[in-house]
C-alpha cells in the first residue's frame, strides 16, 4: 500500500500524498480542534507534521515546495559518497572488474537486491502491517492472535482474526499486509 493515511479514531479521514495528509489533517483540525488525528506513513510508522501555517508553508517543511533550485551533478541522481571498509583482497577483486570498484558494487548490490526481492517484500509488509496495527489495534481482542497469524505466513487466520475490526482499520491493514503472504 502506498501513501500516507489520516485517522481520526477508528475513521479514516485521508490517504494519499504526504501534503495531501497533511493538509486534509490541517483542515479537520480548523474544524476540530479537539479532534485528535493519528498519520501513518507507507511503512505503517506513526508520523507527526508541523501542520502550522499554510498548505505552501507545510509544503516548504515537507520538503515537497520548490524553495531553492537544486545544483548540478551527481547528487541530483542520487549518487552518495559514503566508506566502505574491505579487506586487501576484495578490493583488488574489485579494481579488476570492467569499471572500477563503483560498478562493480552498484551491480553485486542490484543483483543481491533481486535475489531476496521477495522475501524482504513480505518481511516489510509484515513489519508495516505490524507497526500500524499496534497503534490502532494493540489492545484489541485478537491482536495477538492477528500478530501470530501475520508473522506465521496464515493469510485465512489473519484475514478472520481482523474480520471484527472497525472498517476503515482493517482495511487499511489488508493493505499494508497485501504482500505479506506467499501468493
Amino acid at each position: 500500500m502506498s501513501g500516507y493515511v489520516v485517522f481520526e479514531g477508528e475513521r479514516r479521514l485521508a490517504a494519499g500524498p504526504k501534503l495531501e495528509a497533511a493538509v486534509a489533517a490541517q483542515a479537520r483540525l480548523a474544524q476540530s480542534p479537539e479532534a485528535s488525528l493519528l498519520i501513518f506513513d507507507p511503512e505503517g510508522r506513526q508520523v507527526d507534521f508541523d501542520l502550522r501555517g499554510g498548505p505552501w508553508d507545510i509544503a516548504l517543511r515537507l520538503g515537497e515546495g520548490d524553495a531553492a533550485p537544486r545544483g548540478r551533478g551527481r547528487p541530483k541522481l542520487g549518487v552518495t559518497a559514503r566508506e566502505v571498509t574491505l579487506l586487501p583482497r576484495h578490493w583488488e577483486w574489485l579494481a579488476a572488474q570492467p569499471g572500477g570498484a563503483s560498478v562493480a558494487l552498484r551491480k553485486l548490490v542490484e543483483a543481491a537486491r533481486r535475489e531476496s526481492e521477495g522475501p524482504d517484500r513480505r518481511r516489510a509488509a509484515r513489519e508495516a502491517a505490524y507497526r500500524f496495527a499496534s497503534v490502532m489495534a494493540g489492545d484489541r481482542p485478537g491482536f495477538e492472535a492477528m500478530s501470530r497469524a501475520l508473522f506465521a505466513g496464515d493469510a485465512e487466520g489473519f484475514a478472520a482474526r481482523i474480520a471484527d475490526w472497525p472498517a476503515d482499520v482493517a482495511e487499511h491493514l489488508r493493505g499494508l499486509a497485501a504482500e505479506a503472504f506467499d501468493a
